[in-house]
């Protein structure tokens, strides 16, 4: 606001100045005819026309340039801004404006807070929705790193306490084993020596159980070969005896056996017979 007073004040210079130069330099006379009253206005129109016209210019296209600024870091955060133009031709905010305005640059006090209306997005689920909704996100993540943070500290408090604790009862460890040195020594020997026994206790054992194996697969050896050769001879004596039944003195022996029975039979019929008649 500040600004456009400063050119506002400035194209009204140059205004004034129009109609002092047109004082200077054209009215010198008295008296002046109507088309020489003509002129001058005309001239003085143009000069007048073409100083408003170049501050209206330079008014918009100012306006525009700080639209621009305020569009790139809207941009920047993603942000889509729109603007009401029938607010620009409000009769009364004008007029607010213009007794702000008064007030502020003569220095009186202010009555009531003047709050122009704020722009607003044109769509709030967008880009600033997403942007409120990251922003409490961080927040929320923050507070819960600060509360970790916190957690650490004590657990790390904790620890310390601890280590001291345990520093406490390792010295008092170390002291009772300088202690129980020469204890420890003695038992050592004895599971040393106790340990040798068992040792040969096991190697005794393991001996023994392999001789008994052996054993058992000795015996178990002798019968399978004992029952072989009882095969072998009982298969070698039906061999003999059918051997010896094929030779010739055995069928000859064997013949005369048969003869001699046959005689004892005729013998036995005979005297079988005589006994018969001495009994009658």
């Amino acid at each position: 606001m500040r600004f456009a007073r400063y050119q506002r004040a400035q194209k009204l210079r140059e205004v004034d100045a129009c109609f002092e130069d047109l004082k200077d330099s054209r009215l010198t006379d008295e008296t002046f005819t109507i088309d020489e009253v003509t002129d001058m206005l005309n001239d003085l129109l143009g000069v007048v026309r073409g100083e408003v016209e170049l501050e209206l210019l330079n008014s918009a296209h100012t306006n525009v340039l700080l639209m621009r600024q305020m569009f790139l870091q809207a941009e920047k955060w993603h942000l889509k801004l729109q603007a009401d133009i029938s607010e620009l031709e409000n009769r009364d905010l004008l007029e607010k404006i213009k007794e702000f305005e008064e007030r502020e640059f003569a220095g009186a006090k202010r009555d009531t807070e003047f709050i122009p209306k704020k722009l607003e997005p044109v769509n709030e689920t967008g880009g600033t929705a997403l942007l409120h909704m990251k922003i409490e996100e961080l927040e929320g993540e923050n507070e819960n790193l600060k509360q970790r943070l916190c957690k650490f500290d004590k657990d790390f408090a904790a620890m310390i306490a601890s280590q001291g604790d345990l520093t406490s009862e390792l010295a008092r460890a170390k002291g009772e084993q300088r202690i129980n040195a020469g204890e420890g020594e003695a038992i050592g020997a004895l599971r040393k020596r106790m340990s040798g026994l068992e040792s040969e206790i096991e190697t005794e054992r393991q001996r023994g159980k392999e001789s008994v194996e052996s054993a058992g697969k000795d015996l178990a050896s002798a019968k399978h070969e004992l029952l072989r050769i009882r095969e072998m001879l009982e298969m070698a004596e039906k061999e003999l005896e059918k051997k010896v039944s094929q030779t010739t003195p055995f069928k000859n022996l064997k013949t005369m056996l048969q003869k001699k029975n046959e005689q004892m039979k005729d013998l036995r019929k005979r005297l079988a017979k005589y006994e018969t008649l001495e009994d009658e």
